[in-house]
C-alpha cells in the first residue's frame, strides 16, 4: 500500500523548499545534545566574521578550544537567554566579546556589515534527536550560527491535525524528564529554541514556552475570509506554504529574531494579594508580523507623507504592533543613510504602553536614549519647548498623550528649525478621547474659531482641519491602530482602492491591514461577548414565556415573573440587589474565586448613587462582605449634584446628604493604597468596578467576567468599545454575561455587525427546546419507558434511601442504565468500523489511481 498520506512527505517537501532557498541541511549527529548547539555552524560562524578571536581562543586553550567555547557559549545561554546570545553575544576570558550574529544592515554603506550579514548560516535538521540514551527526536529543529530558535512537529490531515502536533509537545516534548529530572536545553523556556510550532498541511499553532499540559498555544495563521484558519491555494500549494515561502525566507527569518522577539513582564497578584512578575517570551503573530512588514515597506517605497490604518481587533496585540513599527520606523534608511523619518511620535492614553514600549524597544535595540515621554518628565520648560528640544536632539521615539498631541503639532508646524525634518505618528485609537489643552499658535496656523478649539477635539478631528489647511504638512506619515474606525477614521486614514483616483463612493478608502474580530474570536485571543448579552426586556419576556406555558408550574411563573417586574430601571436600590445576587450566583465562582464585573452608570452622579447603594447593600447582607466595590469617575461632586428630590421618599436616607458634601473618587474608595484605579482592581478584595465614563476604553482586565450596563449608550464605536472590556481572554474563562438595563439589543448587535461579520444575539432559549430533544432522541430507539422509570428509581429514590452509600448509589445507576449504553456502544462500534472500512477502501483506490465514489473529503 502507497505511504503517500504519510507526514515524512510533508517533511521532506519543507526541508527541499528551505534548502532551495539556501538553507544548510543538517543531520542530528552535528547537534550536541547537552548544550543544543549546532557545534559545526557556531565554530564557521565566529572563524569567518571573527577570526582573530576564534585564533586566539586557539591559542588559550588549545585542544580545549570547544569545549571552552561551549561552556561559556551555555553559560550565558542559560542566563541571559537564547534571543539576547543571538543579538548581543558573549564574552570569554583573553578574546572579548564573540558576536552570535549579525542583523541585516540599514543601508548600504558598510561593506564589512554587509559581509558579515551574508555570513549567517541558517540550518535545518530533520528528525533532531535531543535526548541522549533515548531515541525522541522533533520532526525539525531550526538554527542561527550554530543557536536553536524553532523547532517543527508536523502531522498530515490524511491522518492526523494541528492538534495532534499540539498535543504531541504537550504530551511528550517535556522540559524536564519525569523519570530523570534531567532537564532538556533544546526544550527549556528562554534558554533553549523560541519557538515551537505544530503544523499540518492546512493550519500552524505556536508556543513560546513549553510546559507539559499547561502549554499554550497560539495560531500562526493568515485568517479566511474574516475568521480563522488558512485560505486554500489556488496555485496548489499548501495553505501553510506562507511558513517556508515568507516566514523562512532567510532575510526574513534573520529579521523576525533581531527585530521582533522579546520577553514580556507583567506584574501579576494572587487571590492573597502577593504580586510577582510574569515572564512571556513574544513572538509576532502571522497578523502582527504581516502588518508590519507591509507597513515597512510602503514606508521606504513611498516616503513620508502617507497615511496608514491598521484595523485591529481587540486580542490582536496592538501594543506589541506599535513597539514593533515604531523601532523599524526608526532604523528605515535610505541607501545613503539618511533616515526616512527623523523622530516617531506615538499618541496614546494608555500609561501602559510606555513601560511596555520601553521594555520592548530596549531589548530590540539596547542603545539608550532612544524613547521620551514628554508627560512623564518634569521640567520648567513648556510641553511644546520639550518637544521641540527632543526632537532637535534626534530623540528616535516621543510618546505623548493625546492632551499633548496638539503640542507636537505646533511644533512640527510652526518651528522653522524643524521644517527640513521629518516624521512618523503613530496614533493609538485616534477617535476616543479629546485633545485637552489648546495650543493657541497651532489655533491661529488653522484659524480655528474658539468655539472650536483643540481642546474640544479629539485626535482624528485635530487632523481632519489640519488636512483641510493650508498648514498641511509634507513631512509626516500617520500610522493610525483602531479595532473600530468611524467613517471620518477610514476619510482620514484610508486609502481608496485605486490609489491613482481620489477617494470617492465608486473608490472608498479602506484599511491598509486588517485583523478582524471574528478572526480573533476564531483564533481564541478574545471571547464572543454577545453570547452572553441579555436585555432586561429579555428577561422580562422570559418570565412571561414561562407564565404562559402550561407545562410550567403556575405558582413559579409567577414568582419568576414577579422577580422579573420589581427590577424596574428606574430604581438602583433593586438593580443593586439584583446585580449582587447575579453576581454572586453567576460570576463570583468563576476564574478560582477571581472573577470581577463593571457597572456602566450613566452619569457621575449615577456613579455615587450606585456607589452608595453598593455600600448599604454590603452593610445590611454581611454575607455579601467579599463583594467589595470601587467607583471611578473624574473630578468632584457636591450633594446638590447627587441627590434627587424624591430620594427621601423612595430610599429613606440612603442618598441624603448635604448639599455641600464632597463626593471624589478618593474620598469614596476606602482602604485604597494606590491612586491608579486599574492597580487596585487587580487586587483580589474588588470585585465590582462602578464607571461614569471612564475604563470604558483602552482597559485591559482579563479578569472581567460581567457587565451591567445601566447607561444609554450613544454610537456604535462605543457600543463595541464598551462591551469589548469583557473580551480578554483569562485562564479558566469560557463565558462572559452583559445584562443590560437600557439599551436596544438590536442597536447593540448592529454596531458589533459593523466590525464582527459573525456577531449575533442569543435569543431566549424556548422552555419547549427540552421537549424538541426528546423527541429526537426517542426517534433514535435507543432507551424504553422502562429504562427510563428504571432510571428515575436509581437516581432519586436510591439517593434518598439513607442507609444506602454512595458506591450502592452508583452501583444501581450503572444497573438502570446499561441496557441502552450497551446498545449505543454497539451503534458506536458499527459507525467506526463502517468508517475505517470506507478508510481502507478510499486508500486503496488512491493507490490504484482511482477515486472512491460516493465519498467526499480526506479519510
Amino acid at each position: 500500500m502507497s505511504d503517500l498520506h504519510h507526514e515524512k512527505h510533508l517533511e521532506a517537501y519543507i526541508v527541499k523548499k528551505l534548502t532551495e532557498q539556501g538553507w544548510l541541511l543538517g543531520d542530528t549527529k552535528g547537534f550536541d545534545q547537552d548544550t543544543a548547539v549546532y557545534t559545526e555552524d557556531l565554530e564557521d560562524w565566529i572563524q569567518e566574521t571573527q577570526g582573530p578571536k576564534w585564533d586566539k581562543l586557539v591559542a588559550l586553550n588549545g585542544e580545549r578550544a570547544r569545549e571552552t567555547l561551549l561552556s561559556r557559549l551555555d553559560a550565558a545561554l542559560a542566563k541571559q537567554g537564547t534571543i539576547q546570545v543571538l543579538r548581543r553575544g558573549f564574552s570569554i576570558a583573553g578574546c572579548g566579546q564573540i558576536d552570535m550574529s549579525e542583523a541585516a544592515p540599514e543601508d548600504q554603506r558598510n561593506e564589512t556589515i554587509i559581509a558579515r550579514y551574508a555570513a549567517n548560516r541558517l540550518r535545518v535538521v530533520p528528525q533532531l534527536k535531543y535526548h541522549p540514551g533515548r531515541e525522541l527526536a522533533i520532526d525539525l529543529g531550526l538554527f542561527i550560527n550554530g543557536l536553536p530558535v524553532a523547532t517543527v512537529e508536523l502531522k498530515t490531515d490524511f491522518t492526523q491535525s494541528a492538534e495532534s502536533a499540539r498535543e504531541q509537545y504537550k504530551r511528550d516534548r517535556l522540559p524536564e524528564d519525569p523519570a530523570t529530572g534531567r532537564k532538556h536545553p533544546l526544550l527549556t523556556f528562554k534558554r533553549g529554541a523560541v519557538v515551537h510550532f505544530a503544523m499540518s498541511d492546512s493550519e500552524i499553532w505556536m508556543a513560546t514556552k513549553l510546559a507539559g499540559e499547561n502549554t499554550f498555544f497560539l495560531p500562526f495563521n493568515r485568517g479566511h475570509d474574516g475568521k480563522g484558519g488558512n485560505p486554500p491555494r489556488d496555485d496548489g500549494e499548501y495553505p501553510v506554504a506562507y511558513f517556508w515561502e515568507e516566514i523562512c525566507q532567510p532575510d526574513a527569518f534573520l529579521r523576525i529574531f533581531h527585530s521582533f522577539v522579546y520577553v514580556e513582564k507583567k506584574d501579576v497578584v494572587d487571590l492573597k494579594g502577593n504580586w510577582s512578575v510574569k515572564e512571556t517570551l513574544i513572538f509576532p503573530r502571522f497578523h502582527q508580523h504581516d502588518a508590519v512588514n507591509k507597513m515597512i515597506a510602503d514606508a521606504k517605497e513611498k516616503g513620508p507623507g502617507q497615511a496608514y490604518l491598521c484595523e485591529h481587533s481587540a486580542g490582536s496585540g496592538k501594543t506589541s504592533t506599535i513597539a514593533w513599527t515604531a523601532h523599524d520606523l526608526t532604523k528605515l534608511r535610505h541607501d545613503d543613510g539618511k533616515a526616512v523619518f527623523d523622530t516617531v511620535i506615538i499618541v496614546t492614553d494608555r500609561t501602559v504602553l510606555d513601560g511596555q514600549l520601553q521594555d520592548a524597544v530596549q531589548q530590540i535595540d539596547h542603545r539608550k536614549g532612544m524613547i521620551a515621554a514628554i508627560d512623564r518628565e518634569t521640567s520648567s520648560k513648556t510641553k511644546t519647548a520639550q518637544l521641540t528640544e527632543a526632537m532637535l536632539k534626534g530623540v528616535p521615539i516621543i510618546v505623548v498623550t493625546l492632551q499633548t498631541f496638539p503640542h507636537a503639532m505646533e511644533a512640527i508646524l510652526t518651528e522653522t528649525s524643524l521644517k527640513d525634518r521629518s516624521f512618523a505618528v503613530i496614533i493609538d485609537e485616534a477617535h476616543t478621547s479629546q485633545t485637552g489643552s489648546t495650543a493657541s499658535k497651532l489655533q491661529a496656523t488653522l484659524a480655528l474659531s474658539s468655539a472650536k478649539d483643540t481642546a474640544n477635539m479629539t485626535v482624528e478631528e485635530l487632523l481632519t482641519e489640519i488636512q483641510k489647511s493650508r498648514a498641511r504638512p509634507k513631512n509626516l506619515s500617520h500610522f493610525a491602530f483602531t479595532a473600530t474606525p468611524k467613517h471620518s477614521t477610514l476619510m482620514l486614514f484610508g486609502r481608496p482602492q485605486d490609489t491613482s483616483r481620489p477617494a470617492g463612493p465608486d473608490n472608498l478608502p479602506r484599511a491598509f491591514h486588517k485583523y478582524e474580530m471574528r478572526q480573533a474570536i476564531d483564533e481564541g485571543f478574545i471571547l464572543d461577548v454577545l453570547k452572553g448579552y441579555v436585555s432586561y426586556k429579555t428577561a422580562f419576556n422570559l418570565g412571561k414565556e414561562l407564565e404562559d406555558k402550561k407545562r410550567v408550574d403556575g405558582k413559579a411563573a409567577k414568582r419568576a415573573l414577579a422577580k422579573w417586574m420589581s427590577l424596574h430601571p428606574t430604581n438602583v436600590t433593586q438593580k443593586v440587589q439584583f446585580i449582587m445576587e447575579h453576581f454572586r450566583h453567576n460570576v463570583s465562582p468563576l476564574l478560582d474565586g477571581k472573577a470581577k464585573a463593571m457597572v456602566v452608570t450613566s452619569s457621575r452622579a449615577a456613579a455615587v448613587r450606585y456607589k452608595k447603594a453598593f455600600d448599604a447593600f454590603v452593610i445590611a447582607n454581611p454575607q455579601y462582605k467579599d463583594v467589595r466595590a470601587l467607583v471611578a469617575f473624574s473630578g468632584k461632586l457636591s450633594g446638590k449634584d447627587v441627590m434627587h428630590s424624591d430620594d427621601a421618599q423612595i430610599s429613606g436616607d440612603l442618598f441624603v446628604c448635604d448639599d455641600d458634601a464632597e463626593f471624589t473618587e478618593s474620598n469614596m474608595n476606602t482602604g485604597v493604597e494606590v491612586k491608579d484605579l486599574r492597580i487596585a482592581f487587580d487586587r483580589p478584595e474588588f470585585r465590582v468596578m462602578l464607571v461614569a465614563n471612564k475604563f470604558q476604553t483602552g482597559f485591559d482586565q482579563p479578569k472581567l467576567v460581567a457587565m451591567y450596563v445601566d447607561k444609554k449608550i450613544a454610537n456604535e464605536v462605543e457600543i463595541v468599545q464598551t462591551l469589548s472590556r469583557l473580551n480578554r481572554t483569562f485562564p479558566g474563562k469560557e463565558e462572559t454575561f452583559v445584562v443590560d438595563f437600557v439599551n436596544d439589543p438590536e442597536a447593540i448587535r448592529a454596531a458589533f455587525k459593523k466590525y464582527d461579520s459573525g456577531a449575533q444575539i442569543t435569543e431566549v432559549q424556548d422552555p419547549n427546546v427540552i421537549y424538541d430533544m426528546k423527541d429526537a432522541l426517542d426517534e433514535q430507539g435507543i432507551y424504553s419507558d422502562e429504562d427510563i422509570e428504571a432510571f428515575k428509581v436509581a437516581r432519586f429514590e436510591t439517593a434518598m434511601t439513607f442507609d444506602t452509600g454512595e458506591e450502592d448509589h452508583h452501583k444501581a445507576m450503572f444497573a438502570a442504565t446499561q441496557r441502552p449504553t450497551d446498545l449505543f456502544n454497539a451503534r458506536l462500534k458499527a459507525l467506526r468500523e463502517e468508517a475505517a472500512r470506507c478508510e481502507v477502501e478510499f486508500l486503496k483506490a488512491t493507490e490504484a489511481g482511482g477515486r472512491c465514489l460516493g465519498k467526499k473529503g480526506r479519510a
